[in-house]
């Protein structure tokens, strides 16, 4: 990407029928490597080979927002089908016919339209929306429907890319469930260790610009790799003091007549050691979130305030109380309105009806769901930082 490589000289096989986890830090290419996959990118060297007749699947983009329904999008996936079930209403010939029946019975086209029902129902869309069409949804219920349609085409080679971040709790557990009775190849790239532990049986980890293949889930991953740093750190040490040892007999004794030749032989062997690589340790400094003041309870009380836009009200007569040292998950499916409750107590929007007091002096930190909706695209982090802590200077803003 810009000149900065993303792999050099990295291999890795991926055994037919693993479910593999791809790992490594943000920006390190895992992405790419999907794109490579499925031939949107090029490689600049090496080679990468599929069983012949595979067939690759990703979730690239939401659908469109066109008049088609939710479940002829998704039967749309199975372009064989679709393209056979076109063809046996113009064939005429009798044997060309019974082919195409053929056909459709091995692939189970008759009963296509029931999977892919399921199929919605798990994510999330009842009978009556499986048969609205997809402009009447919202980009995130589009990407649900798009994941619909990659489960459903049933590839050989499933590439998944963050495919619970559109997903509620709900949704999450049954594309859990699915994944661990998918018969095919599968890459994940996931951020969710519960994920990579029941939906996967192989960790594929992207470092150094290098692919490792580790059999097992993420823990045992985690494990094996942590070993492994032990184990080099342990090596190199020991190297470090072999060398040490060694050339310090080669500086007191290097110009003595009777120890010349074993200080030449020690010079020699220090020369034949090679390097023991170490294994970089990936972990960052967390994040350190200053104390906040303390503050009289409660922090927050809801008496009967309704919220929502547009005159359209989506949430109700709540009555709630937040004080101090409370740890709230907010749990709902999609749609129900969390996130309008977010934007109610951090002050985003203003209830149609009710009372919401705060206590004096608080400070609410809001993340979006779409964080760019509250970010500027066109400046850097140093000045969108900046912008939010004007009291700050620019050094103080890149140590942040």
């Amino acid at each position: 990407i810009e000149g900065r490589p993303l792999f050099e000289q990295a291999s890795a096989t991926i055994p037919t029928g693993h479910k593999v986890g791809l790992v490594g830090r943000n920006g390190t290419g895992k992405t790419t490597l999907f794109r490579l996959l499925t031939g949107e990118t090029e490689t600049d060297g090496g080679d990468i080979s599929f069983p012949r007749n595979w067939r690759i699947a990703g979730v690239a983009q939401e659908v469109s927002g066109g008049p088609t329904s939710l479940l002829d999008t998704v039967l749309e996936a199975d372009t064989e089908r679709a393209e056979l079930l076109a063809e046996s209403e113009t064939a005429t010939d009798p044997m060309r016919i019974a082919e195409i029946e053929m056909r459709l019975v091995d692939i189970g086209a008759h009963r296509a339209p029931a999977r892919a029902a399921e199929i919605l129902a798990g994510l999330g869309f009842d009978a009556e929306a499986q048969l609205r069409p997809c402009s009447e949804f919202s980009g995130g219920w589009r990407m649900r429907v798009a994941l619909a349609a990659v489960l459903f085409s049933d590839p050989d080679l499933l590439l998944l890319d963050e495919p619970t971040n559109y997903l509620d709790l709900e949704g999450s557990i049954w594309l859990e469930q699915y994944l661990k009775r998918f018969q095919g190849t599968m890459l994940l790239i996931s951020h969710d260790r519960d994920l990579l532990n029941t939906a996967v049986n192989s960790i594929l980890h992207l470092e150094d610009k290098k692919l490792t293949f580790y059999t097992g889930p993420y823990d045992t991953f985690e494990r094996t790799r942590s070993e492994r740093l032990a184990v080099a750190e342990a090596a190199r040490g020991k190297q470090d003091a072999q060398r040490k040892h060694m050339q310090a007999f080669v500086d007191r004794f290097r110009y003595k007549a009777s120890k010349a030749r074993q200080a030449q032989s020690r010079l020699k062997a220090i020369a034949k050691l090679q390097p023991i690589a170490g294994i970089s340790n990936e972990r960052v400094a967390p994040f350190r979130l200053g104390e906040p003041e303390e503050l009289s309870p409660p922090l927050l009380a809801l008496d009967r305030i309704s919220a929502g836009y547009d005159g359209r009200t989506i949430l109700s007569h709540l009555e709630l109380r937040i004080d101090p040292d409370d740890r709230i998950a907010l749990l709902g499916a999609n749609g129900n309105g969390k996130s309008t409750f977010a934007k109610l107590i951090s002050s985003r929007i203003k209830p149609m009806s009710g009372t919401l007091t705060k206590a004096r002096r608080l400070r609410i930190g809001y993340f979006a769901q779409h964080q760019l909706d509250e970010m500027s695209g066109d400046i850097t982090p140093v000045r969108h930082l900046m912008n939010l802590l004007p009291h700050i200077r620019e050094h103080e803003a890149r140590t942040k």
